[in-house]
This record gives structure tokens, C-alpha cells and sequence, in this order.
């Protein structure tokens, strides 16, 4: 449930307090660690703890303490299966539908910085993207950032039960073929744990190949820059694993990056009209993003993708493993 506008309830209900950032109140909308720990203990065996906090733990309105999704909980342990129970109530066409026509890059909801006032809003006619999915639940706040004297809020997906889902629902709309999403990602997941860079491109290729004639006739967004990495970051997003963006380093800023199957991929995502050939790759090289992964002590596989706003396509997919 969003906010409404206090001028539109009853004149009894019309002097209201918005509790919804005081510490004092923060763990009330969800089940705590001690929750689970002693009222729910019974429950816990045979289940996976740290599954259960991947999925569906991460819930926060000040950044600190991170509570439980209260109806994902008390399914999860009467059906003892790991699914989006939350998320699977309802469909939120209405959210994915925002963030297209008003141009939202996908990627950006991995870490948006908003002002206090702005996740304030209630006008649904005109209120941001950010603050309409922090208030239906979909966006949490990660932590807190002083900025020139004011408070900031750093947010982002609570889970993986909401990553997964949202950013599924996010690319069936961005590619009008929904029909074929299930099997595109089992598919992706096998080359991205095979280290398999050669069907990696076939897999991308044959995504946006996919995308039906009628979507880019009707679809203004496919003019923009962010919606090529969109659809890419959705492919990777419903994985279920660990896809971090916009990561800084000494020299910049990396697009993309996922460790997977023992292996660390680094992508860097260009338009070929605006940045010209080979761009993408000579990024990563020229700014030596891969160093602050060699610790790991893994495979490195630096990715650039530049995608062609005439093909409609994958047009350069380099790749060099170091």
C-alpha cells in the first residue's frame, strides 16, 4: 500500500504522522533475527538459514536492521519451498509499465540515491519511480548518506525474491516475448557457469533477434541508450545470483559485473553509432577494471557488448579472458 494524499481521507484522519524513517519503528512491518531464533525456532529445521536470508530477509527503513518479509516467512515454513510467495500475489504491471514510459534504466535500481522529501511523495499522478517502488515494497533503503549537510537514502532491491521476480517481469515487457524467457535463462546460466563466451554472444543475439517487429514499430524506448543494457542486465538479474553495477574503482566506473561458477565476468555495454568500434572492450583494458578482482584468484573475463541502434542487435561482442 502507497501513500495517499491526506487531503483526500476524512477530516478525522486528516492530522497524520509519517513514522515510516524513525528508528524507533523500524523493525515493525517484519520478523526480526531473534524472531526467527526463538519464536520460529521449531521451524527453522531442515531449511537452508542462510537461504532463508538471501531470499527473503533485507527489508529496511533506516538501513540498520533488516526484518523479514512476514507473508514470505510463514509460507515458506508451512510449504517448506523457496518461491516467490510475496512477489507471485500480484502482478505489478502497473510499476513495470512506469519505469518504461518514463524512460527508468533498469540497472539504476541496484543503488538509487533519493532526499528524504522524495520518497515523501503520495501524488500517484506524479510521484518518481524511486519513491512509488519503495513504497509498494519493491526498493529498500540500504543505508543512509550524509550529503552537504542533508540526508540521503541509498536504495535498492531487498532481496533475491524481489530481484528475481522484478527484473523478470522487467524483461518480459522489454522484449514483448515473454514465451521464451523460462528456457532463455536456464540457458544462460549453463554458459555463464561453463565459462562459455561463444554462446554467450549466440545467446544475446538470438534474445534481441527475438523481440518482435511489432514492439520496435510501437515502443519509443528503443531510442534510448539504457534500454539495450536493460533488457542485458534483466537476462543476468533473474539468475538468482549476484550481479553488482556500477561498481567505482580509482579509474571509473565498471557497467556490470557477476561472479558465477568460479569465475568473475566484467562487462562494459557502448552503442556502436555513438562510441564507435571496439569501444567497449578497450574501456575495460584502458582502465584496468580487473584489477581489484585478481585477488580472487579466478578467471577474468573482461565482456564488452555494443549494441547497434540500426541492427537492433548485438553488433560487436569482444571478449579476452586474463
Amino acid at each position: 500500500m502507497t501513500k495517499l494524499s491526506n487531503n483526500s481521507l476524512s477530516l478525522g484522519l486528516s492530522s497524520l504522522v509519517d513514522i515510516s524513517l524513525e528508528p524507533d519503528f523500524s523493525t515493525i512491518c517484519g520478523y526480526t533475527e531473534k524472531d526467527l531464533d526463538t519464536v520460529f525456532e521449531p521451524e527453522l529445521t531442515s531449511l537452508d538459514r542462510e537461504q532463508i536470508r538471501s531470499w527473503y530477509r533485507g527489508y529496511s527503513w533506516g538501513g540498520a536492521e533488516r526484518v523479514y518479509n512476514p507473508f514470505d516467512i510463514l509460507l515458506l515454513f508451512r510449504r517448506r519451498e523457496f518461491k516467490s510467495w510475496w512477489f507471485e500475489t500480484g502482478t505489478p504491471s502497473f510499476l513495470v509499465e512506469t519505469l518504461v514510459k518514463r524512460n527508468f534504466p533498469c540497472p539504476a535500481l541496484e543503488g538509487i540515491a533519493v532526499g528524504e522529501s522524495r520518497l515523501g511523495e503520495f501524488d500517484v499522478g506524479g510521484i518518481a519511480a524511486e519513491a512509488l517502488l519503495f513504497q509498494s515494497g519493491y526498493l529498500t533503503v540500504l543505508r543512509v548518506e550524509a550529503h552537504r549537510g542533508r540526508l540521503r537514502y541509498r536504495l535498492g532491491y531487498p532481496n533475491q525474491e524481489v530481484r528475481t521476480s522484478l527484473s523478470e517481469s522487467l524483461l518480459d515487457y522489454l522484449t514483448g516475448n515473454p514465451k521464451r524467457r523460462e528456457e532463455d535463462s536456464d540457458r544462460l546460466y549453463d554458459l555463464l557457469l561453463d565459462g562459455d563466451i561463444a554462446g554467450l554472444e549466440r545467446q544475446f543475439r538470438s534474445l534481441f533477434a527475438s523481440i518482435p517487429h511489432q514492439w520496435h514499430m510501437s515502443n519509443p524506448l528503443r531510442h534510448y541508450e539504457g534500454y539495450y543494457a536493460s533488457v542485458f542486465y534483466a537476462h543476468c538479474a533473474a539468475l538468482e545470483q549476484p550481479v553488482i553495477l556500477e561498481e567505482s574503482s580509482s579509474s571509473g566506473r565498471l557497467d556490470m559485473s557477476l561472479r558465477m561458477g568460479g569465475r568473475v565476468y566484467l562487462f562494459e555495454f557502448k552503442v556502436v553509432e555513438r562510441a564507435g568500434k571496439g569501444a567497449a572492450l578497450a574501456q575495460l583494458k584502458a582502465r584496468g577494471y580487473a584489477d581489484k578482482y585478481r585477488h580472487f584468484g579466478e578467471p577474468i573475463y573482461l565482456v564488452g557488448v555494443e549494441f547497434s541502434e540500426e541492427k537492433r542487435n548485438v553488433d560487436r561482442f569482444d571478449a579476452e579472458m586474463i
